[in-house]
């Protein structure tokens, strides 16, 4: 996995910089900066990598994979049980149970058997976590989320059949197309759809997301260096 000494001694410099971007962008957008969350992507990552963030007094923190995180966030959470973990990730109906008990955020409910794997283990389990349903603006093929012209009806199956907290939309936009138009299009649809939350943003293009509303934004590699 990708760690060394030269991420981990500038990844709190590197953490400063980015929330400083963040709130020129919100007030740019004349929004407040605190209604902007950061959640800092550590998916490849060690435990040394990420320690220096911790000790930096940041809590929030992303991870692609179930496995990944469980291998790593347990005994990080022991050391700092205030942590807010996000599964930002796509997500296989069987890992539904360990990322229940794991994640405190769920942003990549894309399909109606995930969407009633995880009401089921949240019933289970006894814990109610917010969701976002994820989008794929783009239509990619090879790309998880729901095509936007079935959002409505997922969104309804997870808000009024199942129960879910929905608290927004998720994208990942095509790489090779502008993500100003994807950013405004989700920000639509969730207007539409009567949610507040917009997931959208990473290391390349934050700025821009809070430009149109993003309220989380996942950075991974402006914080803790490139990845291997």
């Amino acid at each position: 996995m990708a760690q060394g000494s030269e991420m981990t001694d500038s990844a709190a410099d590197r953490l400063d910089e980015v929330k400083t971007r963040i709130e020129i962008a919100a007030r740019g957008a004349k929004r407040s900066p605190d209604d902007v969350k950061l959640i800092a992507v550590s998916k490849t990552f060690e435990a040394p990598a990420i320690l220096p963030v911790l000790k930096a007094g940041h809590r929030v923190f992303g991870e692609n994979r179930v496995q990944e995180a469980k291998a790593k966030w347990p005994a990080l959470k022991a050391e700092f049980p205030d942590v807010e973990l996000h599964l930002i990730g796509p997500l296989q109906s069987n890992k539904a149970r360990e990322a229940v008990e794991l994640f405190d955020v769920i942003h990549s409910i894309d399909r109606p058997k995930i969407a009633h794997a995880i009401a089921a283990e949240m019933q289970r389990q006894g814990r109610r976590l917010p969701i976002f349903v994820q989008v794929n603006t783009g239509e990619e093929a090879q790309k998880a989320g729901v095509v936007p012209k079935d959002t409505a009806d997922l969104v309804a199956l997870c808000r009024d059949q199942l129960g879910l907290d929905v608290a927004g939309l998720m994208c990942i936009p095509p790489l090779e197309e502008e993500a100003a138009v994807h950013f405004a299009f989700l920000a639509k649809l969730a207007g539409e759809l009567d949610l507040k939350g917009l997931s959208m943003g990473m290391s390349e293009d934050f700025e821009t997301a809070i430009a149109f509303g993003a309220t989380h934004v996942r950075v991974g590699s402006a914080i803790f260096g490139s990845r291997a």
